[in-house]
C-alpha cells in the first residue's frame, strides 16, 4: 500500500520563532545581569548563580527596610496631626470653661434674669433642721 507522503515544512513556525527569541532575549538578560554583578571578573558564573538567593534575601532586607521608614514617617505624621488637634481642643476647653465661669458669676447671672423680673435675694439662706422622732420599736 502506497502513501503518499507530504513534504515537512522547512522554515520553523511563527509561534516556534517566537518563543526562541523570547528564550534568547531572557538569556541574554540573565548573562547581562550576572555580567554587571561580575563588574571586575572577580567572580565566576557558578559562584554567582550560587549567590543569587542570598542576593535575593538581602535585597528582600532592604526592601522591608524601606518599607519600615515609610509606616514609621507615616506614624509620626499621624501623632504631629493628633498633637495638633489635641492643642487645638484643649485651647477650646479652655476658652469654654472661662466663657462658663465668667457667666457663673453672680453679677452676670443677676443682669441676664434682670429683664425677666427675677431678683436676687437679699436675705441669708435658712437651715433646715428635721428631729429625730423616738418610736418604739413594734
Amino acid at each position: 500500500m502506497n502513501k503518499v507522503r507530504q513534504p515537512k515544512d522547512t522554515a520553523p513556525a511563527a509561534e516556534d520563532v517566537k518563543k526562541e527569541n523570547s528564550r534568547v532575549k531572557t538569556d541574554n538578560v540573565a548573562r547581562n545581569f550576572i555580567n554587571v554583578i561580575n563588574v571586575f571578573s572577580y567572580f565566576d558564573r557558578r559562584t554567582v548563580v550560587k549567590l543569587m538567593p542570598f542576593l535575593f534575601f538581602l535585597t528582600g532586607l532592604a526592601m522591608l527596610y524601606i518599607a519600615n521608614s515609610y509606616y514609621a514617617e507615616h506614624t509620626v505624621r499621624d501623632i504631629d496631626k493628633t498633637e495638633k488637634e489635641l492643642k487645638e481642643l484643649r485651647s477650646e476647653f479652655i476658652t469654654g470653661k472661662s466663657e462658663l465661669m465668667y457667666r457663673s458669676k453672680l453679677s452676670e447671672v443677676a443682669t441676664v434674669i434682670q429683664p425677666i423680673n427675677i431678683k436676687e435675694s437679699t436675705s441669708a439662706p435658712k437651715k433646715i433642721l428635721l428631729r429625730k422622732s423616738t418610736k418604739s420599736a413594734e
